[in-house]
């Protein structure tokens, strides 16, 4: 066997491996399509994961300083496109792609990362409806947090004086574009929720593309406007401009300029509804005295006021009527008594016993006045006394017969 003409260890090899790989330039700048799998985040923050599709897969590393201009998460099964070189890592002698950037394929990078954001507050409650605060009907104070260059401040500034001049507006100006505005706009949030600065706040922005919007659709800002304890109206873009910040808000107003119709009432609006106020109370009272007044016109044509001495006159009649009534009652009820008198003397004089003695009969008493009811109570020669109907008489017994049965 023929003796090679060099040997290489495993590490050189790797690296020549390496070393050719590097020089080759369609390896360097190389766009690579396929799905995640074996996503992995290491808690140094750098990215592990393969691509892959119906017939091979590849290694790949999204290193922490390229990872954090990511808009969205990584998650597995996401079709993207990644950008880097490829190469070989000498340590296991395995290449991968070395990934500097990363994008959502179909979907831009900003709408996962917006949709990614919305389903993970929606799931902390953040979107709550039960969460969100009233809005003051005449805010004394409203705070602006927004850029003071910008042309919505200035309608909206013009909007609240026309409509509601009584309110005065205080504005924190934060930048609304850029790395730098998302904590601007949460740290005037947090300081105007802190320092209870106004009754009411309404941050926001004119219209744009959705990167010079992405300042509201940072979860920072988010959370400040759901911690926020003034009512907050998020006013971002155009009308079909929606960000996290719409949803978290209070109220989401259409326009910086329908924010500030939503934050106050129409003075004129107000000035026309108190007219007609006005002219419905003033009928009202004028309906009101018109019946009051027919109330006194039937008052004053009553017999009490048109002929005060009516009244004794009637009280008189009526004093007499039941005078008279009593007297017949009474009447009634004496005509009543006497006739049971007379019916109860009837009775008790049918019993009496003078009624016995007037048809012919006697009562015989001993001499000390025991009533003699049967012959054999006295002897002969015993005196009794008779009563008869008109007098006495003193008797002596002369003879004596006992007869008929004793009832003792």
């Amino acid at each position: 066997m023929e003796q090679p003409q060099m040997i290489f260890s495993v590490s050189e090899a790797n690296n020549f491996i390496k070393a050719l790989l590097d020089r080759v330039p369609q390896l360097q700048e190389i766009f690579v399509r396929g799905e995640i799998s074996n996503y992995k985040l290491y808690p140094s923050g750098h990215h592990y994961f393969t691509l892959k599709d119906a017939e091979g897969a590849m290694r790949c590393v999204l290193f922490r300083g390229n990872a954090s201009r990511l808009r969205f998460r990584p998650e597995n099964g996401m079709q993207v496109i990644a950008f880097g070189r490829i190469s070989v890592f000498p340590r296991d002698g395995a290449y991968q792609l070395y990934v500097s950037e990363l994008s959502a394929e179909g979907a831009g990078d900003l709408h996962v990362a917006f949709e990614q954001l919305k389903a993970k507050l929606d799931a902390e409650g953040l979107f709550d409806p039960a969460h969100k605060k009233p809005l003051p009907r005449y805010p004394g104070t409203i705070a602006i947090i927004t850029s003071s260059a910008g042309a919505a401040v200035h309608d909206m500034l013009r909007i609240l004086g026309e409509r509601w001049p009584l309110t005065k507006v205080v504005l924190l100006p934060v930048r609304v574009q850029g790395a730098e505005a998302p904590p601007e706009i949460a740290g005037a949030l947090r300081y105007a929720s802190k320092q209870r600065i106004a009754d009411l706040i309404i941050t926001g922005r004119g219209g744009g593309s959705i990167e010079d919007l992405w300042a509201f659709n940072d979860e920072r800002v988010a959370r400040a406007i759901y911690d926020c304890a003034i009512p907050v109206i998020s006013a971002v873009g155009h009308e079909p401009d929606v960000t996290i910040a719409d949803y978290v808000a209070d109220a989401r107003a259409a326009t910086p300029s329908n924010a500030a119709e939503i934050a106050v009432p129409d003075q004129n609006e107000l000035r026309r509804r108190l007219a007609v106020l006005d002219t419905r109370m003033a009928r009202g009272e004028q309906a009101h005295i018109a019946a009051l007044q027919k109330h006194l016109r039937e008052l004053a044509q009553k017999r009490v006021l048109t002929d005060p001495t009516a009244f004794i006159a009637d009280k008189r009649m009526l004093l007499d009527l039941t005078q008279k009534n009593l007297a017949a009652v009474a009447e009634k009820q004496l005509a009543g008594h006497r006739q049971r008198y007379a019916a109860l003397c009837a009775a008790l004089d049918a019993l009496s016993p003078l009624k016995v003695l007037a048809r012919g009969y006697a009562v015989a008493r001993t001499a000390d006045g025991t009533i003699i009811k049967n012959a054999a109570d006295v002897h002969k020669g015993d005196r009794i006394d008779l009563t008869i109907e008109k007098g006495r008489l003193g008797c002596v017994v002369e003879t004596q017969e006992s007869g008929g049965k004793d009832h003792g």
